[in-house]
């Protein structure tokens, strides 16, 4: 409540000023272009995300309990690298001396300091889906183990496929896992700041400028009015969006 109530009054003397801190950051260049790259991150990353890991876990639901373990394993190991280690590997593949320029050098291209260029958004999406496919695989395997399999069998012998199955048994079960899965994934989202703040700093690549870096700078300016009404714009996006999913859930329910 105390966000909402400095996103009325100014930074400096605690002065009423109405809707103005609103207007502010409707009209502040910094915020529309951090909301339009924030707002491409999620619509980019989540429907891929959503898709790979459910492709995934259905291909591993499918195999022996040993080696659905040791995959379930290998999909979860990102999650449990450190964070200054992820930013390391980004730096080892992805800057101008990386692995990936020594490799266009010996097929005689250009060096690319990649995380100075429009492909620094490519990275920050490959570095999201990497740390987060596993967490999301395992949500869609437990989804997935909750189906009866008397379900299967008896549509195999009235005569449905694989697609069949599919379309008709698992996908209507996982909605609820969906919808889990699709809040859980926008709301991991705003982690990835994190590498993208020590792999670039305060002011990266303008692909790479998310909601989170203008909401750090503006802390350390102490634009406490401004962040404040941010804050609240961006609480009240996400929180209808939520409701939007929920309430289409509940109506293919």
């Amino acid at each position: 409540m105390d966000v909402i109530r400095r996103s009325f009054f100014s930074a400096v003397g605690g002065t009423f000023t109405g809707l103005k801190n609103y207007e502010t950051v409707f009209a502040n260049q910094a915020f529309l272009l951090a909301g339009e790259n924030t707002i491409r991150f999620f619509g980019t990353c989540i429907p891929l995300l959503v898709l790979l890991s459910l492709i995934t876990a259905v291909l591993i639901n499918g195999l022996k309990e040993m080696h659905r373990q040791l995959l379930k394993t290998a999909f979860l190991l990102p999650m449990a690298i450190p964070v200054a280690s992820v930013v390391l590997l980004w730096r080892a593949l992805f800057n101008g001396q990386g692995i990936l320029n020594h490799l266009l050098f010996m097929l005689s291209l250009k060096n690319v300091d990649w995380m100075n260029t429009g492909a620094s958004f490519g990275v920050l999406v490959i570095s999201y889906i990497w740390r987060n496919l596993g967490y999301d695989i395992v949500l869609w395997l437990a989804g997935l183990s909750a189906i009866p399999e008397s379900l299967y069998e008896a549509a195999h012998v009235d005569g449905a496929g694989t697609w069949k199955c599919f379309t008709c048994i698992t996908m209507p079960n996982l909605l609820p896992s969906l919808f889990t899965i699709v809040v859980l994934s926008l709301l991991n989202g705003f982690k990835v700041y994190r590498e993208a703040y020590l792999a670039a700093g305060d002011y990266p690549q303008e692909k790479m400028y998310l909601l989170q870096h203008l909401f750090d700078n503006w802390y350390r300016d102490l634009s406490i009015d401004k962040m404040s009404a941010a804050a609240v714009i961006t609480g009240l996006v996400i929180m209808a969006l939520i409701l939007l999913l929920q309430r289409a859930w509940e109506g293919d329910a």
